[in-house]
């Protein structure tokens, strides 16, 4: 229990990366953790999709920066691979967000056990409405309509030190007995 609490203690949002790409089984090994995330009764209802391809990292990088207002901003901050996780709204629309919060929590501490950086990118919510999501959808066989959009993990190795743990805000614990 010790490594975990300190993987998850350690963990920091990455937000420059090195320009190497990672290895499929490193790749495998963070989906697998999003995979087993715990779901609303147990209907596991996050897709995972992982990202490797420049050219479209590239137009999701500014479909991001357009749905954020700031055009020509690096939203995924040059990492080499995106990973997209939406809720299917088929396995269970009351869950399906939440559930696919739990994967990327999951998949962000398995990221850092495993030596690579992440962050959670928000805007997948409001990306679906896009043509790119929507075709990559489409290519799996998927209807983009039949899912809310959770969120992105820009992923990469990174580049430099992790910061340091901003200090803990008092009166966010509580104990009744």
């Amino acid at each position: 229990m010790e490594s975990v609490l300190e993987c998850i203690k350690t963990r920091r949002s990455v937000r420059k990366y090195k320009d190497q790409s990672v290895s499929k089984d490193l790749l495998k090994q963070v989906v697998e953790a999003g995979l087993y995330a715990a779901s609303g009764k147990g209907k596991q209802a996050p897709v995972i999709i992982t990202i490797t391809n420049r050219e479209l990292i590239d137009e999701i990088t500014k479909v991001n920066a357009e749905i954020m207002g700031s055009p020509n901003t690096d939203t995924f901050y040059g990492a080499p691979v995106i990973i997209l996780v939406a809720g299917s709204l088929k396995a269970n629309d009351k869950t399906a967000f939440a559930d696919g919060t739990l994967a990327l929590g999951n998949m962000m501490i398995a990221a850092h056990s495993l030596g690579l950086g992440s962050c959670w990118i928000n805007r997948a919510k409001e990306g679906l409405k896009f043509d790119v999501y929507k075709d990559i959808f489409h290519s799996l066989g998927l209807n983009a309509d039949d899912f809310v959009g959770v969120g992105h993990l820009a992923l990469g190795y990174p580049e430099g030190d992790l910061p340091a743990a901003a200090p803990r805000l008092p009166q966010r614990e509580f104990y009744i007995d």
